[in-house]
């Protein structure tokens, strides 16, 4: 009997022992397949890191106000707007994000009825009701100001970027670069032959918009060209794409426009540009590419020598706002601010522009 007892129990204690092994296994595998299945259903892991990554970025900048979706006081209507010529790029690459990001705020590009599209005549219709707010590639102007105070209202400018102004030439003529005060002083008529800066025998032929329509200024007084200093040997263009043309057919021809515009172009050669002629910076990425390479290469805008300030001539860009407190104001500030966000800056550097601090 005692033997036999003693087998029950040695059997009893097995099973036993036999239980709770299979018990602590159970429990060590449930706690596994939990975690396991935690760190499967951990957000953002279903979709790949790349989206994890994407979902923090967008959770981060969402926070802070940096993104279209996020931006607040977005008026729901059509508004008008136009100006600066040099903001081509900006309304091609930038408004169609906003618009696709914010499609509550309809914007509509208004060309003037007489004259040419620039600064100047942008803000002029922003002054005659013409537009709700404006694009500009030069400061309000104090002749500007006092209409609007006249009218009732101000006008604000918010600086949202940053553009090159890039001097290009026949791509014949062979010069090292120019000086602001050169450059000036061929504007002015002081300077009439490219060997008085250094260059060929060869009679300077300078092209420009006409002041009130130009979008980039070489010097200025209160945010206006100097209209009645500009040389007799100025010959005024439509556009940047006249002067173009015609700086391809004139060997002494030069011309100043907003980087964007004319340094990948394949008929014209850009200048390094210097405040002396022992620091001449070139307004595209070294090296040059020439007429025959183009257009399987370009030339590409050197972004940052416009960002560091060490390219000596640029040229500021704001939205003008109606100070009106109606909606007018509304939109001119909520694109101001869209464009102002993280989203809007890195918009506007794909652009071609330089984004502001």
């Amino acid at each position: 009997m005692d033997n036999t007892n003693r087998g029950r129990a040695l059997i009893k204690e097995e099973i036993a022992i036999f239980l709770r092994g299979l018990i602590i296994g159970k429990v060590l595998t449930l706690m596994v397949i939990g975690g396991l299945l935690w760190w499967l259903l951990k957000p953002g892991l279903l979709s790949g890191n790349n989206n994890e990554a994407t979902n923090s970025s967008i959770k981060s900048t969402s926070s802070t106000g940096s993104t279209f979706q996020s931006l607040a006081d977005v008026p729901t209507n059509s508004f008008n707007y136009g100006g600066s010529t040099a903001w081509a790029p900006i309304r091609q690459v930038v408004d169609s994000q906003i618009l696709s990001a914010r499609p509550e705020l309809q914007l509509q590009y208004l060309n003037p009825a007489k004259g040419s599209p620039g600064s100047s005549t942008g803000i002029r219709m922003l002054l005659d009701g013409q537009l709700d707010f404006a694009q500009s590639s030069r400061p309000v102007t104090d002749e500007e100001k006092a209409i609007a105070k006249a009218r009732g209202f101000t006008l604000e400018q918010r600086q949202i970027g940053v553009d090159g102004v890039a001097v290009v030439v026949n791509p014949a003529l062979q010069i090292p670069g120019l000086t602001v005060e050169q450059l000036q002083q061929i504007y002015l008529g002081k300077v009439t032959n490219w060997n008085q800066v250094g260059g060929p025998n060869l009679p300077i032929t300078p092209f420009s918009q006409t002041p009130e329509n130009a979008d980039t200024i070489i010097f200025s007084s209160n945010g206006e060209s100097q209209e009645s200093e500009l040389g007799s040997n100025v010959k005024y263009v439509y556009s940047t794409t006249e002067a173009l043309r015609q700086l391809s057919k004139t060997p002494g021809g030069i011309y100043y426009a907003s980087a964007r515009a004319v340094v990948p172009q394949c008929s014209v050669k850009p200048l390094p540009i210097g405040r002396t002629a022992s620091d001449f910076v070139s307004p595209y990425q070294e090296t040059l590419v020439k007429p025959e390479q183009c257009p399987r290469q370009r030339n590409q805008i050197n972004t940052e020598a416009i960002k560091n300030g060490s390219y000596p001539i640029t040229s500021q860009l704001f939205v003008i706002i109606k100070q009106n407190k109606g909606q007018a104001q509304k939109a001119g500030n909520a694109y101001a601010n869209l464009l102002l966000t993280d989203q809007g800056q890195k918009a506007i550097e794909q652009a071609g522009f330089v984004g502001v601090d």
